[in-house]
């Protein structure tokens, strides 16, 4: 007979395999069949002649991996985009790119690796177009992808769903990541025209400008350009509302889950006094040198990088394999990594600091923000979460669980969407719509209910706007029903109307609930959830940190104090708003 440990054995090795199968890996596991070029698709471009494929089921034409710059490599390594040189060979635009070079993690596109592993190639630069049959003059989306600036890769969205059904065309790029496509460092610039480091964002203006000169190829007006982005993409939609290097370049924009926020050039390269662990430029060159020997300590590779020859230095940087250069950063969730971006240099964005009052006028925007945005972070973090038997997971305490993610739900709203809308609205634009995405009915998996503990969590509304859930490695969090489909078809319905008008009203076909611009009818944000919950619905509530900080400081709610303590220091300390008094209120002397 076996025994009582052998079954228990037993049974945990079959859960496990479960688990595997339904919480970790796609839903779709089989191999893909080669797509066939298809001569319907034969278009022209700067880069030459590119054939496509028709993408099933939707028949939508599909081109993947376009060239729109020459590769970053070698003296083009920290340089801006160059156009791509023109083939003599008709390109198969069959397959996507490689991806940016980055840490591996859940968004490394086709890539089986162990974490911590480094992947992609910098020869990435490269587009992917989806347009319904016969397009023509239709509006273009071009779509930015999130990842902290650092992971992440446009091959991840399949953009034939939205072009289809919303008789759209649909472009996803990638862009430089990293200390590849944010760097900046004064001896590195002292030889080009461009002075800057802004590289990521250089690529994404070089992909409008291709977008400009060759979408009508297939089928897109390049007089109405919407960027969309999440996360890192729809801060980079706000950095390049902000450039006046992308004036001109696109017409509407569509920021989900982003940020307005910019860095110094003295921050970006000047030590800091963190116990040597600052991602500034120099100490960055200081740590490369130390691993190459060079440079002996902290000491000598500054004083190293002080004295080196301008072409010198820039030539034993371009030297180091990308790889090498990846791996002096620690990596964090989801493999990305923490360094600054957005510099003010002057060139690409405004040297001075600016708000979003700043923003241009004249271009229609959508600002939005999940419920539960920090949830996604939260959500398998064992200072939360606690894990039985390897596999079962279970909230610690789940009253302050979902309290720190309401409030900080709340603060990013406050930060990314209510405090933008206002000042851009205040400066004189009168195209401005907020969204706040409610949608939380995944499923319970493994008895860990992710209705509650992940919610409406950050990045789970891109698959609303898609119309697909394959960019998640785990896309069985999305119980694929009707409520899901309706929800979906209706946000689609919004961003493309938008996208032709300017203004989301009731959506394309004119049928759904009224999206007002901010403050109108004393109206701010229109609230996404299914018909099963409370549905489409505008709401008037404005949050401010002041707002967050009255409604915290009077919440008995939470189980333990230090958690209320702990909330209040992380939203407000930051931005110097800490009152002596609230702490005493609150109990936080300690």
């Amino acid at each position: 007979m076996i025994s009582k440990i052998a079954w228990g054995l037993i049974i945990v090795s079959v859960l496990v395999v479960a688990i595997l199968l339904f919480f970790v890996l796609p839903e779709d596991n089989i191999e893909e069949i080669a797509s066939e070029p298809d001569l319907t698709t034969l278009r022209g471009t700067e880069a030459g002649e590119v054939v496509g494929f028709i993408d099933s089921p939707t028949s939508a034409r599909a081109w993947l991996g376009i060239p729109y710059a020459e590769p970053p490599v070698g003296d083009l390594r920290w340089r801006a985009p160059q156009p791509p040189d023109r083939s003599s060979d008709r390109i198969e635009a069959l397959s996507p790119s490689s991806q940016c070079v980055q840490y591996a993690s859940s968004l490394s596109a086709g890539e089986s690796v162990s974490p911590d592993s480094i992947v992609g190639n910098e020869d990435c630069l490269y587009l992917n177009v989806w347009s319904p049959p016969n397009a023509v003059g239709l509006p273009v989306m071009l779509w930015i992808h999130g990842g902290g600036n650092s992971i992440g890769s446009g091959s991840l969205y399949n953009g034939s769903i939205l072009a289809v059904h919303q008789k759209v065309v649909v472009v996803t790029i990638n862009y430089r990541l990293g200390v590849l496509g944010w760097f900046h460092h004064p001896k590195l610039f002292q030889n080009t025209d461009v002075d800057s480091g802004n590289f990521g964002l250089l690529d994404i203006i070089r992909s409008l400008e291709w977008t400009r000169d060759n979408i009508d190829e297939f089928g897109g007006d390049p007089n109405n350009v919407t960027i969309f982005g999440e996360s890192a993409g729809g801060t980079s939609v706000l950095a390049l509302m902000a450039s006046p290097l992308a004036e001109g370049l696109f017409h509407k924009a569509i920021v989900q889950s982003g940020s307005l926020r910019s860095t110094s050039l003295d921050s970006a390269i000047n030590f800091t006094s963190d116990g040597g662990h600052s991602n500034s430029s120099m100490e960055l060159v200081s740590r490369w040198f130390i691993k190459d020997g060079i440079a002996a300590n902290r000491d000598q590779a500054a004083e190293l990088q002080q004295s080196l020859d301008p072409v010198e230095f820039a030539q034993v940087l371009r030297r180091k394999k990308a790889a090498e250069l990846l791996f002096a950063f620690e990596p964090g969730a989801f493999g990305m990594v923490n360094m600054a971006a957005y510099f003010r240099d002057g060139v690409v964005l405004p040297e001075d600091s600016w708000n979003a009052s700043k923003l241009p006028n004249e271009i229609p925007a959508i600002i939005g923000s999940n419920r539960d945005e920090p949830a996604l972070f939260m959500v398998q973090n064992p200072e939360f979460v606690r894990t039985n038997f390897w596999i079962f997971n279970s909230l610690k305490n789940k009253n302050d669980y979902l309290k720190r993610v309401y409030y900080g739900g709340l603060a990013w709203k406050a930060r990314g969407v209510d405090s933008i809308a206002e000042q851009m609205t205040n400066a004189g634009n009168r195209n401005v719509f907020a969204y706040r995405f409610d949608w939380d009915e995944e499923p319970t998996i493994m008895f860990y209910d992710l209705s509650i503990a992940l919610g409406a969590a950050h990045g789970l509304e891109i698959a609303f706007v898609f119309g697909h859930e394959d960019f998640v490695a785990n896309s069985n969090i999305y119980p694929k029903d009707t409520n899901q489909e309706t929800l979906s078809d209706q946000m689609m319905s919004y961003w493309a109307n938008f996208a032709y008008t300017g203004d989301p009203g009731k959506g394309r076909n004119s049928q759904l609930p009224a999206w007002l611009n901010w403050k109108n009818s004393g109206k701010t944000s229109l609230v996404l959830d299914t018909p099963s919950d409370r549905g489409i619905r505008m709401i008037d509530q404005i949050i401010t940190w002041e707002s967050i900080r009255e409604e915290l400081i009077v919440d008995q709610g939470f189980n333990q104090s230090a958690t209320k303590c702990d909330l209040y220091l992380e939203i407000l300390n930051p931005l110097g708003l800490v009152r002596p008094e609230d702490l005493n209120v609150m109990g936080c002397t300690n």
